[in-house]
């Protein structure tokens, strides 16, 4: 055992960074594998959390992967690969024989077992259901019957339900039961138990704390809690999370159509999709997705170039509308010199707006009953801060070309501005949310398009009625 002292860093009491030992790990890990010492290989990487093994394995190449696997196969394990990103695990599985995935696929949760299944090619598949036991094989195929990314296919089919006319001794009884006859008959990790009635419709539940606070002799119905929500299949992951928020929930049930209990969604589940649904919007804001650890220059180019495309035809949209007057800058330079201003403080205020509204979309804050609200303040909000900088720039404008006329061209142009910009910020993905499109992934490019082409247009059609 490593004693404590050897962790910790001379001139404090608190452990050393974990970040240089991962990185001290990682190198002599892949010295070992340079050495093809596979002795090494396994000793660097036993005994460590799976979520740590599989940490390390991303940061390798796919030629380090291979030789890993090749040299150890053994350290990935079901634990390993359901920890894996996805992108890995899809440069991974097609390296590992069917009877390995096979034995992963039973021993890990049937939510698990799906996720590291959808991820290999139609050959595969055939040759792990091939191998696999009739129970799991029907698992998979039944959490197949389910779109991508709704609760069916994150549900896990190991759930623990009782009758209500059982006592909490005979619940205890059971599970533990259950547990020495079969270790896959109950959930790895649980922490509700379902109460059902006789036609095995969920009608509450009970904390495994409650359960054990309780007399062995008090019935279930007594001490039962209702459930907050019931979930059904094809309900989508988003809604889902937003469910685990609202209500603090640690699990949830699914039923079926017929209001029967089929499986149950748990918390650590919801905690990888609200972070992939985060993670996408916030990227999706950008233009850009996400840059995965096997994704090539060649990839995201692809993914990118497109959105570079529209940005592209915006901004000749917006020269466009400054070419209409070239005259007038010509005739005043200073024209020139200030319009990028306008432009990019209402750039600014869109983009203040769109990401409050993004955020409040996705976390069902901002709803068709208090839009109306919503868009007042963010107006007001706009208009103030657009005579705040105003009355700012103005002053700027006057003492650097002591024209008092421009210096008020230039404020009226940039309160106009960021007031539309403020609007638009919160008008455009409301009305790509109702028109049924993702205000993430186009929100910017049309918010952005309205601030530059408004500011250049408001303040250069400004300018030529009153200046020239």
């Amino acid at each position: 055992m490593t004693d404590k002292l050897d962790q910790t860093h001379p001139d404090t009491d608190t452990p050393t960074g974990k970040t240089d030992l991962e990185l001290q790990n990682l190198v002599e890990l892949r010295d070992a594998i340079a050495q093809k010492d596979s002795g090494q290989v396994f000793n660097l990487l036993e005994g460590e959390h799976p979520a740590d093994i599989a940490d390390k394995f991303e940061q390798l190449s796919t030629e380090e992967r291979q030789a890993t696997i090749e040299l150890s196969p053994e350290v990935l394990s079901p634990a390993v690969l359901a920890e894996l990103e996805d992108e890995v695990v899809e440069d991974v599985l097609p390296r590992l024989p069917a009877k390995q995935i096979s034995d992963a696929v039973q021993e890990l949760d049937s939510d698990d077992a799906i996720q590291l299944f959808e991820e290999l090619d139609d050959q595969q598949r055939a040759e792990v259901l091939a191998v696999l036991p009739d129970r799991d094989r029907e698992d998979l195929e039944a959490g197949f019957s389910f779109d991508d990314e709704t609760a069916g296919r994150l549900m896990q089919r190991e759930f623990v339900a009782a009758p209500e006319f059982w006592t909490v001794g005979q619940t205890i009884d059971h599970m533990r039961a259950q547990g020495e006859k079969d270790s896959d008959a109950l959930p790895d990790l649980f922490f509700d138990v379902y109460v059902i009635d006789t036609r095995f419709h969920p009608i509450g539940y009970l904390p495994l704390s409650a359960l054990m606070r309780h007399n062995r002799n008090t019935p279930l119905k007594d001490i039962m809690k209702d459930l907050p929500v019931l979930v059904e299949p094809d309900t989508d992951q988003e809604d889902v999370a937003y469910l685990f928020g609202k209500y603090d929930l640690i699990s949830a049930p699914v039923i079926d159509a017929d209001g029967r209990l089929t499986g149950m969604i748990t918390v650590d589940d919801m905690v990888e999709v609200i972070h992939e649904e985060n993670t996408e919007d916030l990227l999706a804001l950008a233009g850009v997705s996400d840059a995965g650890l096997t994704d090539t220059s060649v990839t995201i180019v692809k993914a990118r170039a497109p959105w570079l495309l529209v940005n592209l035809m915006t901004a000749i949209g917006a020269s466009i509308v400054i070419s209409l007057f070239k005259d007038e800058i010509s005739k005043l330079v200073a024209l020139a010199v200030l319009m990028p201003i306008v432009a990019s403080l209402g750039g600014n205020t869109g983009t203040q707006a769109l990401a409050v509204a993004i955020r409040a979309l996705a976390t069902r804050d901002l709803t068709a009953a208090n839009a109306w609200r919503v868009i007042k303040r963010e107006a007001i909000a706009a208009l103030m801060n657009g005579v705040i900088f105003a009355v700012l720039l103005a002053g700027i404008t006057y003492i650097w070309f002591q024209n008092a006329e421009l210096s008020l061209v230039i404020a009226a142009a940039l309160i106009f501005n960021l007031f539309c910009a403020g609007l638009a910020g919160i008008l455009v993905p409301l009305g790509l949310k109702k028109a049924g499109a993702d205000p993430a992934v186009a929100s910017s490019v049309f918010v952005t398009t309205v601030t530059d082409v408004v500011g250049f247009f408001a303040f250069l059609g400004l300018a030529s009625l009153f200046l020239m």
